[in-house]
Protein backbone atom coordinates (compact mmCIF):
# COMPACT_ATOMS: atom_id res chain seq x y z
CA UNK A 1 0.00 0.00 0.00
CA UNK A 2 1.46 3.52 -1.35
CA UNK A 3 1.27 6.53 0.69
CA UNK A 4 -1.21 8.09 -2.41
CA UNK A 5 -3.23 5.18 -1.55
CA UNK A 6 -2.83 5.33 2.09
CA UNK A 7 -4.25 9.17 2.03
CA UNK A 8 -6.81 8.05 -0.41
CA UNK A 9 -8.38 5.67 1.69
CA UNK A 10 -10.88 8.11 3.42
CA UNK A 11 -12.37 9.67 -0.15
CA UNK A 12 -12.78 5.81 -1.14
CA UNK A 13 -14.37 4.61 1.94
CA UNK A 14 -16.95 7.75 1.35
CA UNK A 15 -17.44 7.47 -2.02
CA UNK A 16 -18.04 3.89 -1.30
CA UNK A 17 -20.83 4.23 0.89
CA UNK A 18 -23.21 5.01 -1.91
CA UNK A 19 -22.34 1.54 -3.40
CA UNK A 20 -24.28 -1.40 -2.56
CA UNK A 21 -21.39 -3.42 -2.05
CA UNK A 22 -20.52 -1.59 0.83
CA UNK A 23 -23.22 -3.73 2.87
CA UNK A 24 -20.76 -6.67 2.05
CA UNK A 25 -17.97 -4.90 3.53
CA UNK A 26 -19.73 -3.97 7.07
CA UNK A 27 -21.34 -7.60 7.39
CA UNK A 28 -17.62 -9.15 6.58
CA UNK A 29 -16.39 -6.70 9.29
CA UNK A 30 -19.15 -7.50 11.51
CA UNK A 31 -18.75 -11.20 11.09
CA UNK A 32 -15.22 -11.36 11.76
CA UNK A 33 -15.70 -9.50 15.25
CA UNK A 34 -18.02 -11.95 16.13
CA UNK A 35 -16.56 -15.20 15.09
CA UNK A 36 -13.45 -13.66 17.01
CA UNK A 37 -15.09 -13.24 20.10
CA UNK A 38 -17.01 -17.27 19.64
CA UNK A 39 -13.49 -18.09 18.96
CA UNK A 40 -11.63 -16.73 21.84
CA UNK A 41 -14.37 -17.41 23.98
CA UNK A 42 -14.68 -21.04 22.97
CA UNK A 43 -11.07 -21.10 23.30
CA UNK A 44 -10.82 -20.32 27.05
CA UNK A 45 -13.75 -22.51 27.57
CA UNK A 46 -11.81 -25.70 25.92
CA UNK A 47 -9.13 -25.41 28.23
CA UNK A 48 -10.73 -25.02 31.37
CA UNK A 49 -12.01 -27.95 31.01
CA UNK A 50 -9.13 -29.82 29.82
CA UNK A 51 -7.19 -28.49 33.00
CA UNK A 52 -4.10 -31.27 32.75
CA UNK A 53 -3.29 -31.40 28.94
CA UNK A 54 -2.18 -28.95 26.37
CA UNK A 55 -0.52 -27.29 28.76
CA UNK A 56 1.72 -24.62 26.39
CA UNK A 57 -1.17 -24.07 24.47
CA UNK A 58 -3.26 -23.24 27.96
CA UNK A 59 -0.55 -20.55 29.15
CA UNK A 60 -0.62 -18.88 26.09
CA UNK A 61 -4.90 -18.31 26.08
CA UNK A 62 -4.73 -17.58 29.92
CA UNK A 63 -1.88 -15.13 29.16
CA UNK A 64 -3.49 -13.36 26.22
CA UNK A 65 -7.36 -14.35 27.22
CA UNK A 66 -7.99 -10.31 27.00
CA UNK A 67 -5.67 -9.86 23.52
CA UNK A 68 -6.67 -12.73 21.82
CA UNK A 69 -10.56 -11.57 20.82
CA UNK A 70 -9.05 -8.61 19.01
CA UNK A 71 -6.19 -10.71 17.53
CA UNK A 72 -8.40 -13.10 16.43
CA UNK A 73 -10.73 -10.73 14.66
CA UNK A 74 -7.64 -9.15 12.66
CA UNK A 75 -6.63 -12.57 11.67
CA UNK A 76 -9.97 -12.85 10.35
CA UNK A 77 -10.51 -9.61 8.28
CA UNK A 78 -7.08 -10.50 7.01
CA UNK A 79 -8.15 -13.70 5.77
CA UNK A 80 -11.36 -11.95 4.06
CA UNK A 81 -9.47 -9.48 2.74
CA UNK A 82 -8.45 -10.37 -0.43
CA UNK A 83 -11.24 -13.22 -1.01
CA UNK A 84 -13.74 -10.30 -1.00
CA UNK A 85 -11.22 -8.04 -3.18
CA UNK A 86 -12.48 -10.25 -5.78
CA UNK A 87 -15.54 -9.04 -5.95
CA UNK A 88 -16.39 -5.73 -4.07
CA UNK A 89 -14.42 -3.00 -3.29
CA UNK A 90 -12.53 -3.14 0.41
CA UNK A 91 -11.88 0.24 1.19
CA UNK A 92 -13.83 -0.21 4.77
CA UNK A 93 -11.64 -3.89 5.02
CA UNK A 94 -8.58 -1.69 4.79
CA UNK A 95 -9.54 0.93 7.11
CA UNK A 96 -10.45 -1.90 10.47
CA UNK A 97 -7.47 -3.64 9.61
CA UNK A 98 -5.65 -0.87 11.46
CA UNK A 99 -8.41 0.07 14.00
CA UNK A 100 -8.57 -3.61 14.99
CA UNK A 101 -4.56 -3.81 15.05
CA UNK A 102 -4.44 -0.94 17.36
CA UNK A 103 -7.03 -2.09 19.14
CA UNK A 104 -5.43 -5.26 20.00
CA UNK A 105 -1.63 -3.43 20.47
CA UNK A 106 -3.19 -1.27 23.15
CA UNK A 107 -4.84 -4.41 25.20
CA UNK A 108 -1.55 -6.23 25.16
CA UNK A 109 0.20 -3.27 26.27
CA UNK A 110 -1.84 -2.88 28.86
CA UNK A 111 -1.78 -6.82 29.83
CA UNK A 112 2.32 -6.83 29.43
CA UNK A 113 2.47 -3.44 31.84
CA UNK A 114 -0.33 -5.26 34.44
CA UNK A 115 1.24 -8.10 34.30
CA UNK A 116 4.63 -6.50 35.82
CA UNK A 117 4.11 -3.40 37.86
CA UNK A 118 0.25 -4.43 39.35
CA UNK A 119 0.61 -8.36 39.83
CA UNK A 120 -1.60 -8.11 43.19
CA UNK A 121 -4.10 -6.55 41.04
CA UNK A 122 -4.11 -2.94 42.47
CA UNK A 123 -2.77 -0.56 39.60
CA UNK A 124 -1.15 2.34 41.09
CA UNK A 125 -1.80 6.31 39.76
CA UNK A 126 1.43 6.17 37.51
CA UNK A 127 0.51 2.89 35.97
CA UNK A 128 -2.67 4.63 35.19
CA UNK A 129 -1.69 7.89 33.80
CA UNK A 130 1.07 6.30 31.75
CA UNK A 131 -1.67 3.68 29.80
CA UNK A 132 -3.87 6.83 29.28
CA UNK A 133 -1.04 8.45 27.52
CA UNK A 134 0.07 5.48 25.39
CA UNK A 135 -3.28 4.60 24.39
CA UNK A 136 -3.70 8.45 23.46
CA UNK A 137 -0.58 8.10 21.47
CA UNK A 138 -1.53 4.83 19.72
CA UNK A 139 -4.87 6.15 18.20
CA UNK A 140 -2.89 9.30 17.02
CA UNK A 141 -0.65 7.48 15.33
CA UNK A 142 -3.84 5.39 13.00
CA UNK A 143 -5.07 8.53 12.83
CA UNK A 144 -1.54 10.15 11.77
CA UNK A 145 -1.62 6.85 9.61
CA UNK A 146 -5.27 6.64 7.89
CA UNK A 147 -5.12 10.51 6.77
CA UNK A 148 -1.84 9.90 5.37
CA UNK A 149 0.03 12.16 7.34
CA UNK A 150 2.64 10.17 9.01
CA UNK A 151 5.03 9.89 5.65
CA UNK A 152 5.39 13.38 6.48
CA UNK A 153 5.60 13.33 10.09
CA UNK A 154 8.67 10.43 9.28
CA UNK A 155 10.33 12.71 7.33
CA UNK A 156 10.16 15.63 9.23
CA UNK A 157 11.75 14.39 12.42
CA UNK A 158 14.48 12.81 9.89
CA UNK A 159 15.10 16.05 8.73
CA UNK A 160 15.05 17.47 12.16
CA UNK A 161 19.32 17.37 13.72
CA UNK A 162 19.91 17.63 17.00
CA UNK A 163 24.31 18.06 18.11
CA UNK A 164 25.10 15.55 20.83
CA UNK A 165 28.10 16.22 21.73
CA UNK A 166 30.74 15.87 18.69
CA UNK A 167 27.93 14.31 16.73
CA UNK A 168 24.82 15.44 15.19
CA UNK A 169 21.65 12.59 14.86
CA UNK A 170 18.00 13.14 13.68
CA UNK A 171 15.02 13.32 16.28
CA UNK A 172 13.97 9.93 14.63
CA UNK A 173 17.06 8.14 15.40
CA UNK A 174 16.37 9.01 19.38
CA UNK A 175 12.88 8.67 19.06
CA UNK A 176 13.54 5.24 17.36
CA UNK A 177 16.29 4.73 20.03
CA UNK A 178 13.95 5.45 23.10
CA UNK A 179 11.44 3.14 21.75
CA UNK A 180 13.53 0.07 20.88
CA UNK A 181 14.71 0.63 24.50
CA UNK A 182 11.68 0.58 26.42
CA UNK A 183 10.39 -2.38 24.29
CA UNK A 184 13.13 -4.61 24.92
CA UNK A 185 13.08 -3.90 28.61
CA UNK A 186 9.44 -3.98 29.11
CA UNK A 187 9.97 -7.95 27.31
CA UNK A 188 12.53 -8.67 29.67
CA UNK A 189 10.43 -8.20 32.90
CA UNK A 190 7.25 -9.50 31.28
CA UNK A 191 9.18 -12.36 30.70
CA UNK A 192 10.42 -12.39 33.94
CA UNK A 193 7.63 -12.07 35.80
CA UNK A 194 6.28 -15.17 33.50
CA UNK A 195 8.94 -16.91 34.58
CA UNK A 196 8.91 -16.29 38.54
CA UNK A 197 4.92 -16.89 38.36
CA UNK A 198 5.23 -20.61 36.96
CA UNK A 199 8.73 -21.16 39.14
CA UNK A 200 6.33 -20.34 42.37
CA UNK A 201 3.95 -22.84 41.54
CA UNK A 202 6.49 -25.87 41.11
CA UNK A 203 6.07 -27.58 44.76
CA UNK A 204 9.17 -29.89 43.38
CA UNK A 205 11.49 -27.18 43.97
CA UNK A 206 12.20 -25.46 47.34
CA UNK A 207 11.07 -21.93 48.05
CA UNK A 208 14.64 -20.51 48.06
CA UNK A 209 15.76 -21.96 45.06
CA UNK A 210 12.75 -21.00 43.13
CA UNK A 211 13.31 -17.57 44.08
CA UNK A 212 16.95 -17.54 43.29
CA UNK A 213 16.33 -19.29 39.90
CA UNK A 214 13.41 -16.40 39.16
CA UNK A 215 16.27 -13.47 40.60
CA UNK A 216 18.77 -14.85 37.97
CA UNK A 217 16.49 -15.21 35.15
CA UNK A 218 14.96 -11.64 35.43
CA UNK A 219 18.72 -10.11 35.79
CA UNK A 220 19.81 -12.14 32.64
CA UNK A 221 16.73 -11.06 30.80
CA UNK A 222 17.39 -7.17 31.91
CA UNK A 223 21.31 -7.96 30.54
CA UNK A 224 20.31 -9.25 27.30
CA UNK A 225 17.58 -7.00 26.68
CA UNK A 226 20.05 -3.66 27.54
CA UNK A 227 22.89 -5.25 25.35
CA UNK A 228 20.07 -6.06 22.63
CA UNK A 229 18.61 -2.29 22.71
CA UNK A 230 22.08 -0.95 22.73
CA UNK A 231 22.82 -3.02 19.34
CA UNK A 232 19.18 -2.11 18.02
CA UNK A 233 20.37 2.02 18.30
CA UNK A 234 23.29 1.21 16.86
CA UNK A 235 25.91 1.69 20.11
CA UNK A 236 29.27 -0.51 20.04
CA UNK A 237 29.07 -2.76 23.26
CA UNK A 238 33.26 -2.66 22.85
CA UNK A 239 32.60 0.75 25.12
CA UNK A 240 31.24 -0.86 27.55
CA UNK A 241 34.91 -2.53 28.32
CA UNK A 242 35.85 0.91 29.75
CA UNK A 243 32.56 1.25 31.78
CA UNK A 244 33.09 -2.26 33.23
CA UNK A 245 36.22 -1.35 34.45
CA UNK A 246 35.15 1.71 36.27
CA UNK A 247 32.07 -0.10 37.50
CA UNK A 248 34.86 -3.07 39.27
CA UNK A 249 36.56 -0.12 41.29
CA UNK A 250 33.61 1.49 42.09
CA UNK A 251 32.54 -1.89 43.53
CA UNK A 252 35.54 -2.38 45.11
CA UNK A 253 35.71 1.17 46.75
CA UNK A 254 32.58 2.71 47.69
CA UNK A 255 29.89 -0.25 47.07
CA UNK A 256 31.11 -3.20 49.38
CA UNK A 257 28.09 -3.16 51.71
CA UNK A 258 25.70 -3.25 49.01
CA UNK A 259 27.50 -5.66 46.69
CA UNK A 260 28.36 -7.88 50.08
CA UNK A 261 24.52 -7.34 50.76
CA UNK A 262 23.55 -8.43 47.07
CA UNK A 263 26.04 -11.74 47.29
CA UNK A 264 24.76 -12.59 50.68
CA UNK A 265 21.08 -12.81 49.28
CA UNK A 266 22.11 -15.60 46.65
CA UNK A 267 23.73 -17.55 49.50
CA UNK A 268 20.85 -17.39 51.37
CA UNK A 269 18.78 -18.11 48.89
CA UNK A 270 20.71 -21.22 47.48
CA UNK A 271 22.38 -22.33 51.05
CA UNK A 272 18.46 -22.77 51.86
CA UNK A 273 18.93 -21.13 55.39
CA UNK A 274 15.99 -18.77 55.36
CA UNK A 275 12.98 -19.74 53.79
CA UNK A 276 9.68 -16.86 53.15
CA UNK A 277 7.31 -18.05 56.47
CA UNK A 278 10.13 -19.05 59.13
CA UNK A 279 10.20 -17.74 62.41
CA UNK A 280 13.20 -15.63 62.60
CA UNK A 281 15.22 -13.90 65.65
CA UNK A 282 17.76 -11.79 64.06
CA UNK A 283 20.12 -9.63 66.60
CA UNK A 284 16.71 -8.03 68.67
CA UNK A 285 14.38 -8.99 65.83
CA UNK A 286 11.73 -10.97 66.28
CA UNK A 287 9.00 -12.78 63.84
CA UNK A 288 8.10 -13.96 60.60
CA UNK A 289 10.62 -13.42 57.05
CA UNK A 290 7.56 -12.14 54.65
CA UNK A 291 10.00 -11.26 51.73
CA UNK A 292 13.36 -11.94 50.79
CA UNK A 293 15.04 -9.84 47.92
CA UNK A 294 18.76 -10.03 46.31
CA UNK A 295 19.56 -7.22 48.92
CA UNK A 296 17.64 -7.43 52.03
CA UNK A 297 14.97 -9.39 54.01
CA UNK A 298 11.60 -8.21 55.36
CA UNK A 299 10.99 -9.37 59.17
CA UNK A 300 7.47 -8.90 59.90
CA UNK A 301 6.97 -8.91 63.96
CA UNK A 302 3.87 -10.23 65.64
CA UNK A 303 2.28 -6.65 66.43
CA UNK A 304 2.93 -5.95 62.70
CA UNK A 305 6.19 -3.73 62.71
CA UNK A 306 8.03 -4.87 59.28
CA UNK A 307 12.10 -4.77 59.80
CA UNK A 308 14.70 -4.34 56.35
CA UNK A 309 17.46 -6.09 57.45
CA UNK A 310 20.34 -6.22 55.44
CA UNK A 311 21.48 -9.75 54.01
CA UNK A 312 25.16 -9.59 55.15
CA UNK A 313 23.57 -9.03 58.69
CA UNK A 314 21.69 -12.76 57.98
CA UNK A 315 25.58 -13.83 56.70
CA UNK A 316 27.99 -12.40 59.19
CA UNK A 317 26.04 -12.61 62.56
CA UNK A 318 23.69 -15.47 64.31
CA UNK A 319 20.70 -16.04 63.18
CA UNK A 320 18.22 -18.13 65.74
CA UNK A 321 15.46 -19.88 62.83
CA UNK A 322 12.56 -21.56 65.10
CA UNK A 323 11.36 -23.22 61.41
CA UNK A 324 14.48 -24.34 59.78
CA UNK A 325 14.17 -27.99 59.73
CA UNK A 326 10.90 -28.08 62.24
CA UNK A 327 8.15 -26.04 63.17
CA UNK A 328 7.99 -27.65 66.40
CA UNK A 329 9.06 -24.99 69.40
CA UNK A 330 9.49 -25.92 73.19
CA UNK A 331 8.45 -23.04 75.96
CA UNK A 332 9.02 -23.18 79.58
CA UNK A 333 7.40 -21.90 82.25
CA UNK A 334 8.13 -21.97 86.52
CA UNK A 335 6.32 -21.80 89.65
CA UNK A 336 6.91 -22.67 92.76
CA UNK A 337 5.14 -25.27 95.43
CA UNK A 338 5.27 -25.48 99.44
CA UNK A 339 7.69 -28.58 100.85
CA UNK A 340 4.86 -29.92 102.20
CA UNK A 341 3.13 -30.11 98.85
CA UNK A 342 2.56 -33.90 97.20
CA UNK A 343 5.08 -33.48 94.50
CA UNK A 344 3.90 -36.24 92.25
CA UNK A 345 0.39 -34.95 92.17
CA UNK A 346 1.09 -31.37 91.66
CA UNK A 347 3.45 -32.66 88.70
CA UNK A 348 0.70 -34.11 86.83
CA UNK A 349 -1.89 -31.25 87.79
CA UNK A 350 0.72 -28.73 86.12
CA UNK A 351 0.91 -31.46 82.77
CA UNK A 352 -3.01 -31.80 82.84
CA UNK A 353 -3.37 -28.23 82.94
CA UNK A 354 -1.11 -27.27 80.16
CA UNK A 355 -2.92 -29.46 77.89
CA UNK A 356 -5.88 -28.15 77.92
CA UNK A 357 -4.75 -24.84 76.26
CA UNK A 358 -5.65 -25.88 72.16
CA UNK A 359 -2.11 -24.88 71.10
CA UNK A 360 -0.29 -27.11 73.22
CA UNK A 361 1.05 -29.88 70.84
CA UNK A 362 -0.91 -33.29 71.63
CA UNK A 363 1.41 -35.50 70.08
CA UNK A 364 4.40 -33.85 72.25
CA UNK A 365 2.32 -33.59 75.97
CA UNK A 366 3.40 -31.38 78.26
CA UNK A 367 6.21 -32.31 81.10
CA UNK A 368 6.41 -31.13 84.18
CA UNK A 369 10.12 -31.51 86.05
CA UNK A 370 11.74 -30.61 89.51
CA UNK A 371 14.45 -28.22 88.77
CA UNK A 372 15.07 -27.23 92.17
CA UNK A 373 14.98 -27.32 95.90
CA UNK A 374 14.55 -23.40 96.21
CA UNK A 375 15.19 -20.94 99.55
CA UNK A 376 11.49 -20.83 99.65
CA UNK A 377 9.53 -23.88 98.11
CA UNK A 378 10.43 -26.50 95.27
CA UNK A 379 10.89 -24.64 91.80
CA UNK A 380 9.04 -26.58 89.14
CA UNK A 381 9.20 -26.31 85.53
CA UNK A 382 6.83 -27.12 83.36
CA UNK A 383 7.64 -27.60 79.19
CA UNK A 384 5.42 -27.52 76.32
CA UNK A 385 5.36 -27.49 72.39
CA UNK A 386 3.55 -25.66 69.97
CA UNK A 387 3.31 -25.93 65.98
CA UNK A 388 2.98 -22.84 65.20
CA UNK A 389 5.64 -20.25 66.49
CA UNK A 390 4.13 -17.33 63.58
CA UNK A 391 1.37 -17.06 65.65
CA UNK A 392 3.61 -15.93 68.84
CA UNK A 393 4.85 -17.24 72.04
CA UNK A 394 3.23 -14.26 74.63
CA UNK A 395 -0.03 -15.00 74.12
CA UNK A 396 0.31 -19.24 74.59
CA UNK A 397 2.28 -18.65 77.78
CA UNK A 398 -0.33 -16.14 78.91
CA UNK A 399 -2.76 -19.00 78.46
CA UNK A 400 -0.85 -21.64 80.40
CA UNK A 401 -0.27 -19.51 83.29
CA UNK A 402 -3.69 -18.94 83.60
CA UNK A 403 -4.17 -22.63 83.41
CA UNK A 404 -1.74 -23.33 86.24
CA UNK A 405 -3.03 -20.38 88.20
CA UNK A 406 -6.76 -21.87 88.30
CA UNK A 407 -5.75 -25.33 88.77
CA UNK A 408 -3.42 -24.30 91.90
CA UNK A 409 -6.43 -22.29 93.55
CA UNK A 410 -8.78 -24.79 92.84
CA UNK A 411 -6.33 -27.61 94.63
CA UNK A 412 -5.47 -25.29 97.18
CA UNK A 413 -1.76 -25.51 96.72
CA UNK A 414 0.30 -23.27 97.89
CA UNK A 415 2.57 -21.39 96.42
CA UNK A 416 5.75 -20.11 98.94
CA UNK A 417 6.56 -16.64 98.85
CA UNK A 418 9.55 -15.15 99.64
CA UNK A 419 10.44 -14.99 103.75
CA UNK A 420 12.83 -12.78 105.39
CA UNK A 421 13.83 -13.05 108.88
CA UNK A 422 15.93 -9.46 110.67
CA UNK A 423 17.60 -10.17 114.01
CA UNK A 424 18.31 -7.13 116.01
CA UNK A 425 21.06 -7.82 118.54
CA UNK A 426 21.71 -5.14 121.16
CA UNK A 427 23.00 -5.04 124.85
CA UNK A 428 19.03 -5.02 126.62
CA UNK A 429 17.19 -6.74 124.47
CA UNK A 430 17.06 -8.86 120.72
CA UNK A 431 14.33 -8.30 118.21
CA UNK A 432 13.05 -10.99 115.67
CA UNK A 433 10.89 -10.13 112.68
CA UNK A 434 9.62 -12.22 110.16
CA UNK A 435 7.37 -11.21 107.58
CA UNK A 436 5.86 -12.18 104.30
CA UNK A 437 6.35 -10.23 100.93
CA UNK A 438 3.51 -12.29 99.09
CA UNK A 439 0.02 -12.50 100.85
CA UNK A 440 -2.09 -12.73 98.07
CA UNK A 441 -0.50 -16.09 97.50
CA UNK A 442 -3.45 -19.14 96.34
CA UNK A 443 -3.99 -21.35 99.42
CA UNK A 444 -1.70 -19.24 102.00
CA UNK A 445 -2.47 -16.55 104.67
CA UNK A 446 -0.42 -13.35 105.86
CA UNK A 447 1.72 -14.42 108.89
CA UNK A 448 3.60 -11.44 110.48
CA UNK A 449 5.09 -12.24 113.83
CA UNK A 450 7.88 -9.95 116.13
CA UNK A 451 9.78 -11.26 119.09
CA UNK A 452 10.99 -9.22 122.16
CA UNK A 453 14.02 -10.39 124.16
CA UNK A 454 14.38 -8.04 127.21
CA UNK A 455 17.77 -8.80 128.93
Amino acid sequence: MTPNQISNLLTDFWSDLSDPGVAWQIGTVALCLVLGWLLARGARALLNVRQVHLRVVRLGVESFSRVLWPLLALGLIALAKPILAKHHHINLLRLAIPLVASFALIRLAFYILRRIFARSGHAGTVLLLFEKVLALLVWLGVALYITGVWPDLIQMMDDAVVPIGRYKTSVLAIVQALISVIVTLVLALWIGALLEERLMQVDSMHSSLRTVVARLGRAMLILIAVLVSLSLVGIDLTVLSVFGGALGVGIGLGLQKIIGSYVSGFVILLERSLSIGDMVTVDKYYGRVTKINTRYTVIRSLDGVETVVPNDMLISGPVQNYSLSDRVLRIATHVSISYESDLEAVLLLLEQAAATVSRVSTELPPSAVLVKFGADGLELEVGFWIADPENGKTNVLSEVNRAIWHTLKSHQIQVPFPQREMRIVGDKQLFTVAETVAPDAPGSALSHSSTTNSG
